[in-house]
């Protein structure tokens, strides 16, 4: 008997994919892509195409350098350079409808469906399909097409275990479930390489990130008795190193990573904003909900917001927030 992965959704997304015939359809990712933002686009493209639906995927920023290599012939656009006439939008791995960029969102201000794991997501898309204990975004999608024995091509397969495996962080997180391994056999059965993927991501380092990462190691400021370890990227760093913000993609891993801290923290300047991504190792700490206190959001271990303040002026306040979330967190007052 073949497994059905999420068979409520499936039903739904199939009502859904009826509702794109004859229409071309845009598949939107979000600001600063990451590997499940470009691997569900990659996918759902290829796969809406293979059903006859022409479709293509739209950003407002670049494919990271690292990713790349996983988007094969795929027909994706930046904003500016997207094709003029009517799209109908879907939206993957945006919790929120501004994700997509302003000019993205004026272009198509209406989303026909939404698929998402955050658990911050605002349910913006006229169908929405968010399920918060998948661990990404790509574990849906492949779900989905497997239920609805869609067709899968290597690409495709690739696409979709690029988003699981950085989503799971090396299905080292603890949303790694029986069902993620199932659902990756099957992918690399339908062409997937997990040696190409790592290679790719964690093989093809440039000499100026890794002086990057010397920088932001070296700026580690620990806080509330050890709990919480905060780090910093500032523009200079960019310039001394020649890199550029992508370049710092997964650095706030490294934050988390220390023995006995609880959250880890990135602050990275950016002309003249300031971003924070937030990392936690279990999920009592909802550290989506902290993001939310400065307009942000994400999932409950890793979560993200965007602040116009500068670095040391807005330290002490974000210091103080994560100290008054931890003690709701000892007192066992956040869900």
């Amino acid at each position: 008997m073949t497994k059905s992965y999420f068979p409520e959704e499936s039903t739904t997304f199939t009502r859904n994919i009826e509702l794109l015939r004859g229409h071309r359809v845009a598949v939107l990712g979000h600001r600063r892509p990451d590997g499940d933002c470009i691997g569900s686009q990659v996918a759902l493209t290829r796969v809406l195409n293979a059903t006859g639906i022409e479709s293509l995927a739209v950003n407002i920023d670049p494919v990271p350098r690292t990713l790349k290599a996983f988007v094969g012939d795929t027909p994706f656009f930046l904003a500016a350079d997207l094709p003029a006439g009517e799209f109908l939008a879907v939206s993957v791995d945006c919790a929120d409808h501004a994700r997509v960029g302003d000019s993205v969102r004026d272009r198509f201000p209406n989303v026909l469906l939404n698929i998402d794991h955050h658990v911050s997501n605002t349910l913006y898309g006229e169908t929405n399909l968010i399920l918060p204990e998948a661990c990404a975004t790509g574990e849906i999608l492949a779900g989905l097409f497997f239920d609805n024995e869609l067709a899968v091509d290597s690409v495709a397969a690739q696409a979709l275990y690029l988003g699981i495996a950085t989503d799971t962080g090396q299905f080292c997180y603890s949303g790694t479930t029986a069902s993620v391994f199932d659902i990756c056999r099957r992918l690399c059965e339908l062409g997937a390489s997990p040696s190409q993927a790592a290679h790719e991501l964690y093989e093809c380092e440039k000499p100026g990130r890794i002086q990057l990462l010397q920088r932001f190691l070296a700026s580690f400021r620990m806080e509330h008795e050890d709990r919480v370890c905060i780090g910093s990227i500032t523009d200079d760093f960019y310039e001394e190193t020649s890199t550029t913000p992508e370049d710092a993609e997964n650095f706030v891993d490294y934050s988390r990573s220390l023995d006995g801290v609880e959250i880890g923290s990135l602050l990275e300047e950016r002309n003249g904003q300031l971003k924070g991504s937030l990392r936690a190792k279990e999920h009592r700490y909802r550290v989506d909900l902290l993001a939310k206190q400065f307009s942000g959001g994400g999932h409950a271990c890793a979560a993200g917001f965007n602040v116009e303040r500068k670095l040391e002026d807005f330290y002490p306040e974000f210091v103080t927030a994560i100290g008054e979330h931890l003690r709701q967190v000892d007192a066992g007052g956040l869900s």
